[in-house]
């Protein structure tokens, strides 16, 4: 992506008309079917940001989004989601195909304004350059999205009236749910992979303290984890609290303590010296979160082995 002219769309109607589309029936929201848009010849030569929230499902394209660290691949029925600001690129490896199909929901910021969901889309992790991977459906389930688009496309065709915002939002709402639900399933299905990623996990923790990293680096950092295991950070968290029901951060934290421990019982090293040890830059740091994971402080938890 580096490199590229980067095209900045500023609203949803300037999308419509660079794409060949008639104009938006409502300026904030809509709904595209993929089949409709034009491609351009430089389509694959230039990049896009967009001021408004993107949720699509593309197939047939004959093509890859790129998008952060990642690529996506069309030719299969997988959804992806992409917030305002964020740079895309597609690329093409064939001329685009005709059969190509799919939907977009367009949705501009200023459409969430005075709901919760202006405020509780941004904690969605699918909607970042972190995202390791795009939602992958199965036919019923894209059909579930493909009913839950429909209602939306239903509701601002008809003549807006007071109500509509609150339809709409519901049903961006159920939709959002619905893709969190699924991403849990793909994390399911994968548990065999999810398995050796969580034994990698332990694997790389033991290697950094037996190559004493942390007492050059500090504590291992939940990307250092995440990048020496190939996964963005947020998958990586999400994939365990799946498995464990735990984050990554609190398994780093339950790691460490049972380090402590070991060095508690078994030495005659003092807290301090512990603490620096495994790579703590203050004491107090390292204190704190031994009495918040045991309910004892270090020194309690060593006078019970004297």
């Amino acid at each position: 992506m580096p490199g590229k002219k980067i095209i900045h769309v500023k609203s949803i109607t300037e999308f419509h008309r660079s794409r060949g589309l008639e104009a938006p029936q409502h300026p904030l929201i809509s709904i595209v079917n993929y089949a409709d848009i034009q491609l351009s010849a430089d389509t694959a030569d230039v990049n896009w940001v967009c001021d408004f929230y993107s949720i699509a499902v593309k197939r047939n394209l004959n093509a890859k989004l790129h998008y952060g660290q990642q690529e996506y691949d069309f030719d299969e029925g997988v959804m992806f989601f992409i917030a305002p600001g964020q740079v895309y690129g597609v690329s093409f490896e064939g001329a685009a195909t005709w059969e190509r199909s799919g939907w977009i929901l367009l949705l501009h910021p200023d459409f969430l304004w005075n709901t919760s969901l202006g405020t509780s889309i941004k904690g969605y992790e699918y909607f970042g350059y972190a995202a390791n991977e795009a939602l992958h459906l199965s036919e019923k389930e894209e059909a579930t999205m493909k009913g839950i688009i429909d209602n939306i496309r239903q509701e601002y065709h008809n003549n807006m009236d007071r109500f509509s915002q609150n339809i709409i939002i519901a049903q961006i709402e159920t939709l959002l749910f619905y893709a969190d639900r699924f991403y849990q399933r793909q994390f399911i299905t994968r548990k065999i992979s999810s398995h050796k990623i969580l034994s990698r996990f332990e694997i790389i923790l033991n290697e950094y303290f037996s190559s004493c990293k942390q007492m050059n680096s500090g504590l291992p950092s939940v990307q250092y984890i995440a990048g020496s295991l190939n996964v963005s950070p947020n998958y990586l968290s999400g994939l365990l609290k799946s498995l464990t029901g735990e984050t990554t951060q609190q398994h780093i934290h339950n790691y460490l303590i049972e380090k402590a421990k070991e060095r508690l019982s078994a030495t005659t090293l003092s807290v301090s010296e512990i603490a620096y040890e495994l790579g703590f830059e203050h004491p107090q740091s390292f204190s704190k979160l031994f009495k918040l994971k045991t309910d004892v402080s270090p020194l309690e938890f060593r006078a019970k082995f004297n």
